[in-house]
């Protein structure tokens, strides 16, 4: 069966019919999953059969995986797949329970941006027939594109600071929370980061509104109070309901996404009894950028970039 794109009619998303992710991806294949991603932002590939090193191996064709800062809930001998689940065995959490839990992009918060996330859905919990913990995205393009023009002529060459150490104390701020704080040598390996506020999306070539209440401190150019302002506009601007789009998880399902051109929110709607198992691979954008940032000019992988 040939690689078949069938788009969902919403602002973001396509399925992907017709591959087998356990197999190496063809040239051609490849090529067309990586224009359909900048163009759908949001791909979801039903019915896999993968393991963790065959998650593995297929984010790696999409560019450098990276590891988490936080050094926990990887898989053994594979620290590049990183276990998100609130299944406790022998009283011990087996995964981060709270991954995600309110509108952010990931990595955002490092010189190395992250070009796209890629989970697949071991366990999803469902409830009445309907699946619990489904994955909602907000469509940056049209967000960027939805900007009153002034505001695009003022913003334009501004950046942002970014920070993560913001999301991961906003997220051991809730009720259960079992993150601890970041430890020092956690922070300096992490430290804020500077983005331009408007991005140029590397596959599309239109700007993308890059920035997300996450991990977004400031934008660097403005006076502390006007930031502030305009930040909280930004925010209520890029999550309105004209551009999102909710994928509703399947046992098996591969989903992946652009970070550059969405934001996302792992909806928390299930019981600590209703179990829910999946695994995660995050990949760099040093398809796309430098190390330092700068944007490469071409397609291919950067050479020992780093995050």
């Amino acid at each position: 069966m040939a690689l078949k794109i069938v788009p969902t009619g919403r602002t973001l998303g396509a399925r992907i019919e017709g591959l087998d992710l356990s197999r190496p991806l063809a040239d051609a294949e490849f090529a067309q999953l990586l224009q359909a991603l900048g163009q759908y932002g949001v791909l979801s590939y039903p019915d896999q059969q993968l393991s963790p090193l065959d998650l593995r191996e297929f984010a790696r064709r999409f560019g450098d995986l990276e590891i988490n800062v936080a050094g926990a809930y990887q898989e053994p001998g594979l620290p590049e797949v990183m276990v998100l689940s609130n299944i406790v065995e022998n009283g011990k959490p087996i995964g981060l329970s709270d991954a995600g839990q309110d509108w952010h992009t990931d990595m955002s918060y490092s010189k190395m941006i992250a070009f796209t996330n890629i989970l697949y859905g071991i366990k999803i919990p469902f409830r009445d027939g309907r699946p619990l913990g489904n994955t909602e995205f907000c469509n940056m393009h049209a967000a960027y594109e939805g900007l009153p023009e002034d505001m695009k002529r003022r913003l334009d060459g501004m950046t942002v600071l970014h920070d993560f150490n913001k999301f991961w104390e906003m997220m051991r701020r809730e009720r259960g929370s079992q993150r601890p704080p970041l430890t020092p040598a956690q922070r300096a390996a992490k430290p804020p980061v500077s983005h331009p506020l408007f991005l140029k999306h590397p596959i599309t070539g239109r700007k993308v509104l890059y920035c997300n209440p996450g991990y977004a401190m400031r934008i660097n150019e403005l006076e502390q109070a006007e930031s502030d302002e305009t930040l909280d506009f930004l925010f209520k601007h890029q999550t309105q309901e004209q551009y999102r789009y909710a994928h509703r998880w399947q046992t098996r399902d591969v989903l992946m996404w652009d970070n550059m051109g969405t934001v996302h929110n792992a909806i928390p709607d299930y019981r600590p009894d209703e179990p829910r198992l999946i695994k995660r691979c995050q990949v760099m954008a040093t398809r796309f950028f430098n190390a330092d940032g700068s944007p490469r000019g071409n397609s291919e992988p950067a050479e020992a970039a780093t995050a």
